[in-house]
């Protein structure tokens, strides 16, 4: 149901990351009503903001995208949703310049890495990137709670899901891929993190979890 184009790179993961959004429908979910906020992080070229804004156009969709040419991509392909706001930036469980590493998984594979960090030989160093964290983009933007919060950050929801304490509770569904293979201790961070949501399930590599007060129905629509 897209009125404008959408813009995709050959030979590159972008042509997967557009299946798996438009054609397998990953994100694809029954609602109780209407989200007004959404946060997109990790969100690449925008493709999975761009299918949010066309389902709710009257929700705000932050999209947060550390690597600077998929950033680049992303504000061309976001440019005709009035409702998404790019943001060039990096999630992560404090606020601070950090680095951007090339595992070599492509272009939706870019992961992040402090300095002084345990986790050796990650990849190729690309550039520094300004970290954030979710209560900072909540406050930035004036939002009291997130409604839906997407995130596909390539490991660093260790880091984001170390202490969540902050905003957790203002969070009513969380979408999220798990890369405990890549960096470890994702998936024992995010179960911690989110023991008091009350439903959860797996749609495609996806894992959701949701509230039951919260926007989101209780199960995928198929």
């Amino acid at each position: 149901d897209m009125s404008f184009p959408v813009y995709l790179r050959t030979l590159t993961s972008d042509l997967s990351s557009y299946i798996q959004i438009f054609i397998n429908l990953d994100y694809e979910f029954k609602v109780k009503s209407s989200p007004e906020n959404i946060i997109d992080a990790g969100a690449n070229i925008g493709l999975a903001s761009v299918y949010f804004s066309i389902r709710f156009p009257n929700a705000q969709i932050l999209s947060i995208e550390p690597e600077k040419d998929n950033y680049e991509l992303l504000k061309k392909n976001v440019a005709h949703c009035k409702n998404i706001i790019p943001i060039h930036g990096a999630l992560w469980h404090e606020s601070r310049e950090i680095s951007l590493v090339d595992p070599g998984h492509g272009k939706w594979g870019f992961m992040t890495q402090e300095d002084n960090s345990d986790d050796k030989n990650l990849g190729i160093k690309c550039h520094r990137i300004q970290a954030m964290t979710i209560d900072e983009v909540m406050k930035k933007h004036d939002i009291q709670s997130v409604d839906i919060l997407k995130i596909d950050i390539e490991g660093a929801e260790r880091e984001v899901f170390s202490d969540p304490s902050r905003w957790i509770d203002k969070v009513g569904a969380l979408i999220i891929e798990l890369h405990d293979r890549m960096k470890s201790g994702c998936n024992r961070n995010f179960y911690n993190a989110t023991n008091d949501f009350d439903e959860e399930w797996y749609q495609g590599e996806n894992l959701y979890v949701v509230r039951n007060n919260g926007c989101l129905a209780k199960r995928p629509s198929n």
